[in-house]
Protein backbone atom coordinates (compact mmCIF):
# COMPACT_ATOMS: atom_id res chain seq x y z
CA UNK A 1 0.00 0.00 0.00
CA UNK A 2 1.82 2.77 -1.25
CA UNK A 3 1.11 6.27 -0.76
CA UNK A 4 0.99 8.95 -3.81
CA UNK A 5 1.93 12.42 -3.51
CA UNK A 6 -1.31 13.42 -4.72
CA UNK A 7 -3.56 14.66 -1.65
CA UNK A 8 -7.52 15.90 -1.53
CA UNK A 9 -8.40 18.83 -3.46
CA UNK A 10 -5.29 18.70 -5.71
CA UNK A 11 -6.37 16.15 -8.35
CA UNK A 12 -9.21 17.38 -10.84
CA UNK A 13 -10.36 13.95 -11.58
CA UNK A 14 -11.93 13.97 -8.22
CA UNK A 15 -15.03 15.69 -9.95
CA UNK A 16 -15.13 13.23 -12.36
CA UNK A 17 -14.71 11.01 -9.56
CA UNK A 18 -17.68 12.69 -7.75
CA UNK A 19 -20.41 12.21 -10.93
CA UNK A 20 -19.45 8.85 -11.08
CA UNK A 21 -20.25 8.07 -7.02
CA UNK A 22 -23.46 10.25 -7.66
CA UNK A 23 -25.06 8.63 -10.53
CA UNK A 24 -24.49 5.37 -8.76
CA UNK A 25 -25.95 6.79 -5.47
CA UNK A 26 -28.89 7.82 -7.63
CA UNK A 27 -29.10 4.51 -9.18
CA UNK A 28 -29.82 3.09 -5.69
CA UNK A 29 -31.98 5.64 -4.92
CA UNK A 30 -33.97 5.53 -7.97
CA UNK A 31 -34.35 0.89 -7.82
CA UNK A 32 -35.83 1.58 -4.04
CA UNK A 33 -38.78 3.37 -4.90
CA UNK A 34 -39.28 2.71 -9.16
CA UNK A 35 -40.47 -1.14 -8.31
CA UNK A 36 -43.57 0.27 -6.40
CA UNK A 37 -44.92 1.87 -9.53
CA UNK A 38 -44.28 -1.56 -11.57
CA UNK A 39 -46.09 -3.92 -8.80
CA UNK A 40 -49.33 -4.71 -11.10
CA UNK A 41 -47.38 -4.67 -14.12
CA UNK A 42 -45.34 -7.43 -12.54
CA UNK A 43 -48.35 -9.19 -11.04
CA UNK A 44 -49.98 -9.67 -13.98
CA UNK A 45 -46.75 -10.61 -16.45
CA UNK A 46 -44.88 -12.48 -14.04
CA UNK A 47 -48.09 -14.34 -11.99
CA UNK A 48 -46.32 -13.12 -8.98
CA UNK A 49 -48.74 -14.22 -5.78
CA UNK A 50 -49.21 -11.30 -3.04
CA UNK A 51 -46.81 -12.34 -0.84
CA UNK A 52 -44.23 -12.77 -3.48
CA UNK A 53 -44.73 -9.20 -4.42
CA UNK A 54 -44.38 -8.22 -0.64
CA UNK A 55 -40.70 -10.30 -1.30
CA UNK A 56 -39.56 -8.53 -4.41
CA UNK A 57 -40.12 -5.05 -2.80
CA UNK A 58 -38.72 -5.95 1.13
CA UNK A 59 -36.06 -8.43 -0.60
CA UNK A 60 -34.27 -5.46 -1.38
CA UNK A 61 -34.68 -3.24 1.73
CA UNK A 62 -33.85 -6.24 4.12
CA UNK A 63 -30.86 -7.20 2.07
CA UNK A 64 -29.78 -3.45 2.01
CA UNK A 65 -30.22 -2.72 5.56
CA UNK A 66 -28.31 -5.51 6.72
CA UNK A 67 -25.20 -5.51 4.49
CA UNK A 68 -24.33 -1.80 4.85
CA UNK A 69 -22.19 -1.41 7.64
CA UNK A 70 -20.14 -4.40 6.70
CA UNK A 71 -19.98 -2.54 3.04
CA UNK A 72 -18.35 0.57 4.58
CA UNK A 73 -15.79 -1.74 6.68
CA UNK A 74 -14.95 -3.59 3.73
CA UNK A 75 -14.41 -0.34 1.94
CA UNK A 76 -11.94 0.96 5.05
CA UNK A 77 -10.28 -1.91 4.87
CA UNK A 78 -9.52 -3.07 1.35
CA UNK A 79 -10.06 0.21 -0.50
CA UNK A 80 -13.17 2.50 -1.12
CA UNK A 81 -12.55 2.44 -5.17
CA UNK A 82 -12.00 -1.47 -4.96
CA UNK A 83 -15.37 -2.26 -3.01
CA UNK A 84 -16.98 0.29 -4.77
CA UNK A 85 -16.35 -1.08 -8.61
CA UNK A 86 -17.13 -4.98 -6.99
CA UNK A 87 -20.54 -3.07 -5.91
CA UNK A 88 -21.41 -1.40 -8.86
CA UNK A 89 -20.95 -4.26 -11.34
CA UNK A 90 -22.79 -6.62 -8.91
CA UNK A 91 -25.53 -4.38 -8.99
CA UNK A 92 -25.39 -4.13 -12.84
CA UNK A 93 -25.34 -7.97 -12.67
CA UNK A 94 -28.47 -8.36 -10.35
CA UNK A 95 -30.63 -5.97 -12.27
CA UNK A 96 -29.86 -7.95 -15.28
CA UNK A 97 -31.04 -11.08 -13.94
CA UNK A 98 -34.06 -9.03 -12.31
CA UNK A 99 -34.54 -8.00 -15.61
CA UNK A 100 -34.30 -11.44 -17.23
CA UNK A 101 -35.84 -13.19 -14.13
CA UNK A 102 -38.85 -15.86 -15.78
CA UNK A 103 -40.63 -16.73 -12.44
CA UNK A 104 -41.15 -14.97 -9.70
CA UNK A 105 -39.13 -17.07 -7.47
CA UNK A 106 -36.08 -15.67 -9.61
CA UNK A 107 -36.76 -11.83 -9.48
CA UNK A 108 -37.31 -12.32 -5.34
CA UNK A 109 -33.62 -14.12 -5.43
CA UNK A 110 -32.13 -11.35 -7.74
CA UNK A 111 -33.26 -8.17 -5.91
CA UNK A 112 -31.48 -9.84 -2.79
CA UNK A 113 -28.74 -9.93 -4.39
CA UNK A 114 -29.57 -6.25 -6.08
CA UNK A 115 -29.47 -5.02 -2.41
CA UNK A 116 -26.53 -7.31 -1.01
CA UNK A 117 -24.72 -5.35 -3.88
CA UNK A 118 -25.95 -1.98 -3.50
CA UNK A 119 -24.85 -2.10 0.41
CA UNK A 120 -21.30 -3.09 -1.07
CA UNK A 121 -21.54 0.52 -3.29
CA UNK A 122 -23.53 3.04 -1.49
CA UNK A 123 -21.27 3.31 1.88
CA UNK A 124 -18.33 3.65 -0.39
CA UNK A 125 -20.30 7.43 -2.00
CA UNK A 126 -19.92 9.31 1.04
CA UNK A 127 -16.41 7.73 2.07
CA UNK A 128 -14.88 8.42 -1.70
CA UNK A 129 -16.12 11.81 -0.85
CA UNK A 130 -14.86 12.44 2.72
CA UNK A 131 -11.32 11.16 1.67
CA UNK A 132 -11.30 12.60 -1.83
CA UNK A 133 -12.17 16.26 -1.10
CA UNK A 134 -10.89 18.73 1.57
CA UNK A 135 -13.43 19.90 4.34
CA UNK A 136 -13.49 23.32 2.70
CA UNK A 137 -15.10 21.60 -0.35
CA UNK A 138 -17.02 19.42 1.37
CA UNK A 139 -19.98 21.21 2.06
CA UNK A 140 -20.46 22.30 -1.87
CA UNK A 141 -20.40 18.52 -2.85
CA UNK A 142 -22.73 17.54 0.07
CA UNK A 143 -24.98 20.23 -1.62
CA UNK A 144 -24.77 18.31 -4.76
CA UNK A 145 -25.59 15.13 -2.48
CA UNK A 146 -28.69 16.24 -0.91
CA UNK A 147 -29.79 17.35 -4.96
CA UNK A 148 -29.23 13.83 -5.79
CA UNK A 149 -31.14 12.98 -2.89
CA UNK A 150 -34.00 14.64 -3.51
CA UNK A 151 -33.86 13.94 -7.12
CA UNK A 152 -33.64 10.18 -6.91
CA UNK A 153 -36.55 10.24 -4.20
CA UNK A 154 -39.21 11.43 -7.02
CA UNK A 155 -37.53 10.18 -10.01
CA UNK A 156 -38.09 6.46 -8.90
CA UNK A 157 -41.75 6.83 -9.26
CA UNK A 158 -41.96 9.12 -12.50
CA UNK A 159 -39.45 6.85 -14.45
CA UNK A 160 -41.22 3.62 -13.31
CA UNK A 161 -44.02 4.88 -14.70
CA UNK A 162 -42.81 6.29 -17.72
CA UNK A 163 -40.96 3.22 -18.42
CA UNK A 164 -43.70 0.56 -18.02
CA UNK A 165 -46.37 2.68 -19.92
CA UNK A 166 -44.02 2.90 -22.63
CA UNK A 167 -43.40 -0.51 -22.98
CA UNK A 168 -40.22 -0.19 -24.58
CA UNK A 169 -39.65 -3.34 -26.95
CA UNK A 170 -42.36 -5.23 -25.87
CA UNK A 171 -40.75 -5.48 -21.54
CA UNK A 172 -43.17 -4.10 -20.13
CA UNK A 173 -41.73 -3.65 -15.95
CA UNK A 174 -38.58 -5.77 -16.93
CA UNK A 175 -37.43 -2.10 -18.76
CA UNK A 176 -36.94 -0.36 -15.23
CA UNK A 177 -34.25 -2.97 -14.30
CA UNK A 178 -32.50 -3.52 -17.52
CA UNK A 179 -32.31 1.09 -17.82
CA UNK A 180 -29.29 0.07 -15.11
CA UNK A 181 -27.11 -1.88 -17.27
CA UNK A 182 -25.72 0.93 -19.75
CA UNK A 183 -25.48 3.48 -16.48
CA UNK A 184 -23.77 0.24 -14.55
CA UNK A 185 -21.19 -0.40 -17.56
CA UNK A 186 -20.38 3.20 -17.62
CA UNK A 187 -20.00 3.81 -14.26
CA UNK A 188 -17.61 0.67 -14.13
CA UNK A 189 -15.30 1.93 -16.75
CA UNK A 190 -15.17 5.45 -15.58
CA UNK A 191 -14.87 4.58 -12.11
CA UNK A 192 -11.75 2.43 -12.52
CA UNK A 193 -10.68 5.35 -14.40
CA UNK A 194 -11.15 8.61 -12.68
CA UNK A 195 -11.45 7.18 -8.77
CA UNK A 196 -8.57 7.31 -6.34
CA UNK A 197 -8.21 4.84 -4.23
CA UNK A 198 -8.31 5.26 -0.14
CA UNK A 199 -8.46 3.33 2.62
CA UNK A 200 -7.50 3.13 6.49
CA UNK A 201 -4.18 4.13 6.84
CA UNK A 202 -3.48 1.46 9.65
CA UNK A 203 -4.54 -2.55 8.95
CA UNK A 204 -7.59 -3.81 9.95
CA UNK A 205 -9.53 -6.88 9.60
CA UNK A 206 -13.01 -8.10 8.82
CA UNK A 207 -15.02 -8.75 12.46
CA UNK A 208 -17.09 -11.42 11.34
CA UNK A 209 -18.83 -11.96 14.42
CA UNK A 210 -20.06 -8.83 14.23
CA UNK A 211 -21.06 -9.06 10.64
CA UNK A 212 -23.06 -11.93 11.91
CA UNK A 213 -24.24 -9.88 15.45
CA UNK A 214 -25.44 -6.68 13.53
CA UNK A 215 -26.96 -8.99 10.63
CA UNK A 216 -29.28 -11.01 12.83
CA UNK A 217 -30.57 -7.89 14.98
CA UNK A 218 -31.13 -6.10 12.00
CA UNK A 219 -33.30 -8.40 10.00
CA UNK A 220 -34.82 -9.47 13.06
CA UNK A 221 -36.27 -6.22 13.76
CA UNK A 222 -36.87 -5.03 10.17
CA UNK A 223 -38.45 -8.26 8.95
CA UNK A 224 -41.38 -8.27 11.38
CA UNK A 225 -41.79 -4.78 10.46
CA UNK A 226 -41.97 -5.63 6.34
CA UNK A 227 -44.13 -8.36 6.72
CA UNK A 228 -46.05 -7.65 10.14
CA UNK A 229 -49.30 -6.30 8.13
CA UNK A 230 -49.66 -9.22 6.26
CA UNK A 231 -49.20 -12.07 8.38
CA UNK A 232 -51.53 -10.11 11.01
CA UNK A 233 -48.82 -9.04 13.12
CA UNK A 234 -48.46 -12.57 15.07
CA UNK A 235 -46.65 -12.72 18.64
CA UNK A 236 -43.12 -14.19 17.35
CA UNK A 237 -42.76 -10.80 15.19
CA UNK A 238 -42.87 -8.86 18.33
CA UNK A 239 -41.03 -10.90 20.22
CA UNK A 240 -38.25 -11.04 17.35
CA UNK A 241 -38.31 -7.08 17.68
CA UNK A 242 -37.71 -7.41 21.04
CA UNK A 243 -34.85 -9.89 20.79
CA UNK A 244 -33.44 -7.64 18.35
CA UNK A 245 -32.61 -5.13 21.00
CA UNK A 246 -30.90 -8.09 23.09
CA UNK A 247 -29.10 -9.20 19.97
CA UNK A 248 -27.86 -5.18 19.45
CA UNK A 249 -26.81 -5.19 23.42
CA UNK A 250 -24.73 -7.91 22.32
CA UNK A 251 -23.18 -6.86 19.38
CA UNK A 252 -22.38 -3.14 21.17
CA UNK A 253 -20.45 -5.15 24.53
CA UNK A 254 -18.61 -7.45 21.63
CA UNK A 255 -17.83 -4.14 19.49
CA UNK A 256 -16.40 -2.62 22.82
CA UNK A 257 -14.07 -5.83 23.83
CA UNK A 258 -13.47 -5.96 20.36
CA UNK A 259 -12.00 -2.62 19.85
CA UNK A 260 -10.01 -3.05 23.43
CA UNK A 261 -8.32 -6.06 22.13
CA UNK A 262 -7.13 -5.46 18.36
CA UNK A 263 -8.51 -2.58 17.37
CA UNK A 264 -10.36 -3.75 14.48
CA UNK A 265 -14.17 -3.22 15.15
CA UNK A 266 -16.97 -3.62 12.39
CA UNK A 267 -18.95 -0.93 14.74
CA UNK A 268 -16.46 1.77 15.46
CA UNK A 269 -18.38 2.86 18.77
CA UNK A 270 -15.94 5.33 19.53
CA UNK A 271 -18.15 7.61 16.82
CA UNK A 272 -20.80 7.87 19.32
CA UNK A 273 -18.89 9.95 21.59
CA UNK A 274 -18.69 12.60 18.90
CA UNK A 275 -21.24 14.96 19.78
CA UNK A 276 -22.00 15.86 16.16
CA UNK A 277 -22.37 11.77 14.81
CA UNK A 278 -24.12 11.09 17.89
CA UNK A 279 -26.65 13.42 17.62
CA UNK A 280 -26.78 13.58 13.90
CA UNK A 281 -27.58 9.54 14.19
CA UNK A 282 -30.70 10.12 16.35
CA UNK A 283 -31.52 12.87 13.92
CA UNK A 284 -31.25 10.58 10.67
CA UNK A 285 -33.17 7.28 12.23
CA UNK A 286 -36.15 9.62 13.20
CA UNK A 287 -36.13 11.48 9.95
CA UNK A 288 -36.12 8.43 8.09
CA UNK A 289 -39.68 7.67 10.26
CA UNK A 290 -41.04 10.65 8.71
CA UNK A 291 -40.07 9.77 5.28
CA UNK A 292 -41.21 5.81 5.38
CA UNK A 293 -44.28 7.41 6.77
CA UNK A 294 -45.05 9.90 4.22
CA UNK A 295 -43.53 8.51 0.57
CA UNK A 296 -45.56 5.15 0.85
CA UNK A 297 -49.25 6.74 2.04
CA UNK A 298 -48.78 9.37 -0.48
CA UNK A 299 -48.69 6.86 -3.62
CA UNK A 300 -51.66 5.14 -1.98
CA UNK A 301 -53.62 8.22 -1.77
CA UNK A 302 -53.19 9.10 -5.09
CA UNK A 303 -53.76 6.02 -6.90
CA UNK A 304 -56.15 4.48 -4.72
CA UNK A 305 -57.75 6.53 -2.53
CA UNK A 306 -57.44 9.43 -5.85
CA UNK A 307 -57.45 6.49 -8.33
CA UNK A 308 -54.84 8.53 -10.66
CA UNK A 309 -52.89 6.87 -12.61
CA UNK A 310 -48.85 6.10 -12.33
CA UNK A 311 -48.10 8.95 -14.28
CA UNK A 312 -50.31 11.19 -13.10
CA UNK A 313 -49.08 10.59 -9.80
CA UNK A 314 -45.43 10.74 -10.64
CA UNK A 315 -45.73 13.98 -12.51
CA UNK A 316 -47.21 15.56 -9.11
CA UNK A 317 -44.25 14.32 -7.26
CA UNK A 318 -42.06 17.10 -9.31
CA UNK A 319 -42.69 19.82 -8.14
CA UNK A 320 -41.62 18.53 -4.60
CA UNK A 321 -38.54 17.32 -6.41
CA UNK A 322 -37.09 20.08 -7.66
CA UNK A 323 -37.69 22.11 -4.48
CA UNK A 324 -36.03 19.10 -2.51
CA UNK A 325 -33.00 19.98 -5.05
CA UNK A 326 -32.92 23.35 -4.68
CA UNK A 327 -33.36 24.05 -0.97
CA UNK A 328 -30.19 21.32 -0.73
CA UNK A 329 -27.96 23.31 -3.08
CA UNK A 330 -28.49 26.73 -1.81
CA UNK A 331 -28.68 25.21 2.26
CA UNK A 332 -25.17 23.79 2.20
CA UNK A 333 -23.28 26.55 0.04
CA UNK A 334 -25.06 29.89 1.21
CA UNK A 335 -27.22 29.72 4.88
CA UNK A 336 -24.87 27.10 6.77
CA UNK A 337 -21.96 28.73 6.36
CA UNK A 338 -24.04 31.71 7.84
CA UNK A 339 -26.77 30.56 10.25
CA UNK A 340 -25.44 26.96 11.11
CA UNK A 341 -27.88 24.81 12.56
CA UNK A 342 -30.41 27.14 12.53
CA UNK A 343 -30.79 26.15 8.91
CA UNK A 344 -31.36 22.18 10.08
CA UNK A 345 -34.39 23.44 12.48
CA UNK A 346 -35.77 25.96 10.26
CA UNK A 347 -35.93 22.88 7.59
CA UNK A 348 -37.93 20.81 10.02
CA UNK A 349 -40.40 23.61 10.72
CA UNK A 350 -40.88 24.52 7.06
CA UNK A 351 -41.61 20.84 6.26
CA UNK A 352 -43.90 20.30 9.25
CA UNK A 353 -45.63 23.62 7.62
CA UNK A 354 -46.22 22.22 4.53
CA UNK A 355 -47.27 18.57 5.64
CA UNK A 356 -50.24 20.93 8.21
CA UNK A 357 -50.67 22.88 4.56
CA UNK A 358 -51.11 19.47 2.95
CA UNK A 359 -53.61 17.80 5.40
CA UNK A 360 -55.65 21.27 5.11
CA UNK A 361 -55.89 21.04 1.47
CA UNK A 362 -57.10 17.17 1.11
CA UNK A 363 -59.81 17.96 3.92
CA UNK A 364 -60.26 21.05 1.89
CA UNK A 365 -60.58 19.68 -1.89
CA UNK A 366 -61.68 16.39 -0.98
CA UNK A 367 -61.30 13.91 -3.87
CA UNK A 368 -61.59 16.72 -6.74
CA UNK A 369 -58.15 17.97 -5.30
CA UNK A 370 -55.97 18.57 -8.48
CA UNK A 371 -52.34 18.06 -8.91
CA UNK A 372 -51.65 21.98 -9.07
CA UNK A 373 -53.33 22.31 -5.93
CA UNK A 374 -50.99 19.88 -4.31
CA UNK A 375 -47.99 21.83 -5.58
CA UNK A 376 -47.68 24.39 -3.18
CA UNK A 377 -47.25 21.75 0.06
CA UNK A 378 -45.07 19.85 -1.85
CA UNK A 379 -43.19 22.61 -2.90
CA UNK A 380 -43.03 23.86 1.28
CA UNK A 381 -42.06 20.44 1.66
CA UNK A 382 -39.70 19.86 -0.40
CA UNK A 383 -38.13 23.43 0.46
CA UNK A 384 -37.97 22.36 4.10
CA UNK A 385 -36.30 18.80 3.32
CA UNK A 386 -33.36 20.18 1.31
CA UNK A 387 -32.77 22.16 4.20
CA UNK A 388 -32.34 18.77 6.09
CA UNK A 389 -30.91 16.75 4.10
CA UNK A 390 -27.63 17.93 2.64
CA UNK A 391 -26.84 19.66 5.96
CA UNK A 392 -27.12 16.47 8.14
CA UNK A 393 -24.97 14.38 6.56
CA UNK A 394 -22.35 17.51 6.41
CA UNK A 395 -22.87 17.25 10.35
CA UNK A 396 -22.64 14.16 11.01
CA UNK A 397 -19.34 13.37 8.97
CA UNK A 398 -17.52 16.51 9.68
CA UNK A 399 -15.76 15.81 12.73
CA UNK A 400 -15.48 12.03 11.95
CA UNK A 401 -11.69 10.40 11.43
CA UNK A 402 -11.09 10.00 7.82
CA UNK A 403 -9.89 6.51 8.70
CA UNK A 404 -13.33 5.60 10.19
CA UNK A 405 -15.64 7.52 7.36
CA UNK A 406 -16.82 3.70 5.57
CA UNK A 407 -18.07 2.86 9.03
CA UNK A 408 -19.40 6.04 9.55
CA UNK A 409 -20.98 6.33 6.18
CA UNK A 410 -22.62 2.57 6.83
CA UNK A 411 -23.90 3.58 10.08
CA UNK A 412 -25.69 6.98 8.46
CA UNK A 413 -27.10 4.49 5.56
CA UNK A 414 -28.59 1.85 8.02
CA UNK A 415 -29.87 4.06 10.43
CA UNK A 416 -31.84 5.87 7.88
CA UNK A 417 -33.28 2.35 6.42
CA UNK A 418 -33.95 1.80 9.82
CA UNK A 419 -36.04 4.70 10.53
CA UNK A 420 -37.71 3.68 6.74
CA UNK A 421 -38.45 0.28 8.23
CA UNK A 422 -40.17 1.78 11.83
CA UNK A 423 -42.27 4.48 9.38
CA UNK A 424 -43.43 1.03 7.12
CA UNK A 425 -44.66 -0.67 10.33
CA UNK A 426 -46.49 2.57 11.81
CA UNK A 427 -47.87 2.84 8.39
CA UNK A 428 -50.51 0.25 9.64
CA UNK A 429 -51.19 1.65 12.76
CA UNK A 430 -51.18 5.37 11.36
CA UNK A 431 -52.86 4.43 8.15
CA UNK A 432 -54.69 1.25 7.27
CA UNK A 433 -55.38 1.43 11.41
CA UNK A 434 -58.17 3.97 10.12
CA UNK A 435 -59.57 1.90 7.33
CA UNK A 436 -62.57 -0.28 7.46
CA UNK A 437 -61.82 -4.02 6.73
CA UNK A 438 -64.26 -3.90 3.99
CA UNK A 439 -65.16 -0.96 1.92
CA UNK A 440 -67.62 -0.82 -0.83
CA UNK A 441 -66.29 1.02 -4.07
CA UNK A 442 -68.01 4.80 -3.46
CA UNK A 443 -66.55 4.42 0.20
CA UNK A 444 -62.99 3.63 -1.01
CA UNK A 445 -61.84 7.58 -1.42
CA UNK A 446 -63.43 8.98 1.22
CA UNK A 447 -61.81 6.66 3.63
CA UNK A 448 -58.07 6.82 2.06
CA UNK A 449 -58.27 10.52 2.09
CA UNK A 450 -58.97 10.49 5.93
CA UNK A 451 -56.25 7.83 6.62
CA UNK A 452 -53.65 10.32 4.81
CA UNK A 453 -54.42 12.81 6.68
CA UNK A 454 -54.30 10.93 9.82
CA UNK A 455 -51.05 10.09 8.71
CA UNK A 456 -49.63 13.36 7.96
CA UNK A 457 -50.69 14.49 11.18
CA UNK A 458 -48.16 12.04 12.60
CA UNK A 459 -45.21 12.87 10.36
CA UNK A 460 -45.94 16.31 10.99
CA UNK A 461 -45.30 15.48 14.96
CA UNK A 462 -42.46 13.80 13.60
CA UNK A 463 -41.01 16.67 12.36
CA UNK A 464 -41.68 18.46 15.55
CA UNK A 465 -39.65 15.97 17.58
CA UNK A 466 -36.61 16.17 15.03
CA UNK A 467 -36.68 19.83 15.40
CA UNK A 468 -36.20 19.20 19.18
CA UNK A 469 -33.53 16.86 18.74
CA UNK A 470 -31.31 19.12 16.57
CA UNK A 471 -30.98 21.51 19.50
CA UNK A 472 -27.90 18.35 20.17
CA UNK A 473 -26.06 19.14 16.89
CA UNK A 474 -23.44 21.53 17.30
CA UNK A 475 -24.45 24.77 16.25
CA UNK A 476 -21.94 24.73 13.20
CA UNK A 477 -20.26 21.84 11.33
CA UNK A 478 -16.60 21.58 12.28
CA UNK A 479 -15.16 22.95 8.58
CA UNK A 480 -17.52 26.15 9.40
CA UNK A 481 -15.76 27.36 12.50
CA UNK A 482 -13.98 30.37 11.26
CA UNK A 483 -9.91 29.24 12.13
CA UNK A 484 -10.92 25.93 12.99
CA UNK A 485 -9.96 22.46 11.14
CA UNK A 486 -12.00 19.39 11.71
CA UNK A 487 -10.01 16.91 13.36
CA UNK A 488 -9.95 14.39 10.07
CA UNK A 489 -6.73 12.30 10.05
CA UNK A 490 -5.22 12.14 6.14
CA UNK A 491 -6.26 9.29 4.53
CA UNK A 492 -3.66 6.94 2.25
CA UNK A 493 -4.28 7.11 -1.30
CA UNK A 494 -3.03 4.86 -3.58
CA UNK A 495 -2.92 4.04 -7.12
Amino acid sequence: MNSTETSPGTDRRRWFALAIVMTAAFMDLVDVTIVNIAIPSIQRDAGASFSEIQWITAGYALAFAAGLITGGRLGDIHGRKRVFLVGIGGFTVASALCGLAVNPEMLVASRFLQGAMAALMVPQVLSIVHATFPAHERGKVFGLFGAVVGLGAVSGPLLGALLTEWNLFGWEWRSIFLINLPVGVAGLLLGSRFITESRAPRALKLDLVGVALVTLGLLMLIYPLTRGRELGWPLWGYLSMAGSLVVLAVLVAYERRKAARDGSPLVELSLFKVKSFAAGIAVQTVFGVALGVFFLVWTLYMQIGLGWSPLKAGLTGVPFSIAVSAAAGMSVQMLVPRFGRKVLQAGALVMAAGVLLYIWESGHYGLAISPWQMALPLVVMGVGMGLIVAPLTDAILSEVPREHSGSASGLINTVQQMGNALGLGLISVVFFGTIAEHLRPEQVGPAFADAFENALGWVAAVMGAIFLLMFALPKRPAQHVEGEQAPAAEPVLVP
